[in-house]
């Protein structure tokens, strides 16, 4: 019988262990993958610490990889054995990818770039579908179908919260992209400023200016704040000075990325009428023409209209070196996405 290994979390908190199991058949509609390279992610470390978006134990984690088909579906008539591919993985334990061989839905994968290495591809889906929800989710403006004209013409300037981060980076290029005209303003430490110019952020203030935005309010067409917020970190659940940048006549959209659950900010204090979201990856594909947005992102790449949001680090090579990256993305990686080759 062919096989396969899983790297498996035994328990919340617990050790991993390398399992042997039956090689993968796809389904229909999904196409194993053989797994060359693993982007690490703050929720990998969140389902190992507290066991969060885990369903039952033990459990296979992991949601960014890159790799070659191994095989496909019979309904899959858009990839083949043999192709080099990045892929958005899973929480079930077939679609981690923790794993040898990981077995997706065929929306999730897209081909590789050959400008793009493995390690390099694999740090790219979920920050681009995370960012694509909360710009398409929380303003109303798809990437991957035309913007209403309505809708572009209610944002002047957007605030995106956490600029440095994978998804604040992101949505900086996607909002560059989907309403080329408004002013971006971005918050992040001083060092990431030029990097956030590059991907099309106006201005960048320091990480203070979410305890005090008046700089940020000034700076925003017309002196009285910004149309919506874009937090990327979660950083208004306990600064929420920063939602005092949102201008009382615009749009007041508060878009936030799912970052720990409890955590929402639930109103603007002193905003009537605000409008609040809460998004997270998969919701990217609901949007309009969003079953397409993983294969968008190979698209703009091979335009030259995507860079990779922050520096890729290779921090070591098989299973072994997952538990020690996992801790160093729980302490801050820093501007780095940290990657296991396999």
């Amino acid at each position: 019988m062919a096989t396969s290994v899983q790297y498996q979390l035994t328990n919340k908190n617990g050790p991993f262990t390398l399992v042997t199991i039956p090689k993968p058949i796809p389904q229909a509609s999904e196409i194993c993958i053989r797994t060359k390279a693993i982007a690490l992610n703050p929720l990998d470390f969140k389902a190992r610490l507290f066991g969060a978006a885990i369903e039952s134990w033990p459990a296979v984690l992991g949601i960014d990889m890159a790799g070659i088909v191994e095989s496909v579906g019979a309904n899959v008539t858009n990839f083949k054995p043999g192709d080099e591919v990045f892929s958005l993985a899973g929480t079930t334990n077939r679609a981690g990818a923790f794993q040898e061989i990981v077995t997706v839905p065929e929306h999730f994968v897209t081909k590789k770039p050959t400008t793009l290495t493995f390690e390099e591809a694999a740090t790219l889906p979920i920050v681009f579908l995370t960012a694509s929800a909360v710009v398409g989710h929380g303003l109303g403006a798809s990437l991957f179908a035309p913007v209403d004209d309505d809708v572009a013409a209610g944002y002047k300037s957007v605030l995106v919260v956490g600029g440095s981060s994978g998804v604040g980076a992101s949505a900086i290029q996607i909002l560059r992209l989907a309403l080329p005209d408004i002013k971006i303003f971005a918050t992040a430490a001083g060092q990431y400023t030029e990097h956030l110019k590059s991907l099309g952020a106006d201005q960048v203030f320091e990480k203070s200016a979410q305890d005090d935005p008046a700089k940020i309010i000034a700076a925003s067409p017309g002196g009285k704040g910004v149309d919506a917020i874009i937090d990327a970190v979660g950083a208004a659940a306990k600064q929420g000075a920063i939602l005092k940048a949102l201008s009382p006549e615009g749009k007041k959209v508060y878009s936030q990325v799912f970052t720990n659950p409890g955590g929402d900010v639930k109103e603007v204090p002193g905003v009537e009428g605000s409008n609040i979201s809460l998004s997270f990856g998969r919701q990217a594909f609901g949007l309009p023409g969003g079953m397409q947005a993983i294969e968008t992102l190979t698209r703009l790449v091979e335009e030259g209209k995507w860079k990779r949001p922050k520096r890729v680090e290779v921090i070591g090579e098989g299973w072994d070196a997952i538990p020690a990256g996992l801790k160093r993305v729980m302490n801050g990686a820093g501007g780095s996405k940290l990657v296991v080759k396999i």
